[in-house]
This record gives C-alpha cells, structure tokens and sequence, in this order.
C-alpha cells in the first residue's frame, strides 16, 4: 500500500483545526474552523475526493479519528459518507480502547507499535493507506521515511502559529511536484510524491 496523506494547510504550513472553532484548542489556538471561506466543491472538494478514489484503508490519529467518527456516522445516506463510513480505518492510540472503537471498521494501533505496524501495513498490496489530518502522526511517518505521496490544498491564509505535519529534526527530504491545481480563491492543491 502507498500511504498518502491529506491536508488543509495555511501558507505557513499549520494543519490545526481547519474544520471548526473547538476542533483542536491546544496551545490556545483560536483560529479553528480557518480553511471554510477558502473550500469550494469544484477544486478543492474535487482533490478531497480525488485522494481517497485509491484509498484502500484510511490511518487516523486517536483526536482526528475521535472528530470523525462523531460527525461521519450520523450522515449515512450521501455517497461519501457511507464511503467513509463502509472503508476500513485504522486509528493511532495509547489510550483508546477497543471497546471505544464505535465508528464502523476501525481497528485500533497501539501507539508504542504504530511506526512498526504501519510499515508492514505499508509492504502490503493494496490501495492508499490515506492520512487525514493527525498531525502528530503524519509528522512522524514523515521522520519516518514512510509517506509515498502528500496533497496539500494550500489555503492563501497564514495563521501565526500551530501545529505543523513538517519534521523539525534538521533532515533533507527531497520531494518531486507531481501536479498543482489553483482555485478561484487562490487555493493551491498541489501533489508531491517522494523524489528517488
């Protein structure tokens, strides 16, 4: 399987809490809910569902997984939802147990084995393994060498501060720009696969 993760991103490269006001607070952060003026269903719904047409599974953070599965499940009825709903998930978790796993096909990864379990998930044939949002998580498969392919839909907005997918250990990593579309409001989607 290839891994590829997914983000709403500001052009100072935060992922934090792009959906709404209580998403994610940490750090007091109080800009959640950011990327809703710049979304329109053509470009950037279009590269959304772009994206998870390969995807074969998808890899959650435990507080990413935790908003989706109390928003997907009560909009079972429209085509993408039940996909969601129906696809395999896998979420990241020292704390989740498995009786909290409410949200339809999760299996939980321990945290400790998340970096040894993804990478056989990863030898595996298949699909996309998709990562949505998790930032801790995508930061760490990044450090890891273990994403194949990033599509960033680059919000012309910067928010000062927050959390980030980006390693800050001092490594080089090389990315090839596969593709990049422009909306009308100045969204960038653009496509990067790993270079070599």
């Amino acid at each position: 399987m290839r891994i590829v993760i997914i983000e709403f991103m500001s052009l100072d490269g935060v992922v934090q809490a792009p959906g709404g006001p209580q998403e994610d607070t940490d750090g007091g952060f109080a800009h959640g809910g950011w990327s809703a003026p710049f979304f329109d269903p053509e470009v950037v719904g279009g590269a959304f569902d772009d994206a998870m047409s390969g995807a074969e599974a998808l890899l959650f953070g435990r507080r990413t997984w935790q908003t989706m599965a109390s928003a997907w499940p009560e909009r079972a009825g429209d085509p993408f939802a039940d996909r969601m709903n129906a696809i395999p998930k896998y979420v990241v978790s020292r704390t989740l147990g498995d009786d909290e796993l409410t949200w339809n096909n999760t299996t939980r990864i321990p945290g400790d084995e998340a970096v040894a379990h993804i990478r056989k998930l990863r030898e595996t044939d298949g699909g996309d393994l998709v990562v949505m949002g998790s930032p801790t998580l995508a930061r760490t498969l990044l450090s890891e060498g273990l994403v194949d392919e990033l599509r960033l839909t680059v919000m012309p907005v910067m928010l000062g501060g927050g959390k980030s997918i980006f390693p800050d250990d001092g490594g080089l990593r090389t990315l090839e720009l596969v593709s990049t579309v422009t909306s009308a409001a100045g969204v960038n989607v653009c496509v990067y696969r790993t270079a070599g």
